[in-house]
């Protein structure tokens, strides 16, 4: 089974390290929301916005 954070992972991985390579100052933020449907839709902040919505299961009793 395919891991469906791996495009999320890479992609933070790969901004990290253009920016730690940047001669200047670099601004990073990642943001989390729980949407309907066992989803999360995790927006990347780093000048351009890389939006990402995937399964998320809910624990029991949530």
């Amino acid at each position: 089974m395919s891991d469906p954070l791996l495009p999320v992972s890479l992609k933070i991985e790969a901004l990290f390290r253009e920016l730690f390579a940047h001669d200047g100052f670099a601004e990073f933020k990642i943001e989390m929301r729980l949407l309907r449907r066992g989803q999360k839709e995790i927006v990347v902040h780093c000048g351009k916005q890389y939006r990402y919505v995937v399964d998320f299961p809910l624990q029991e009793g949530e």
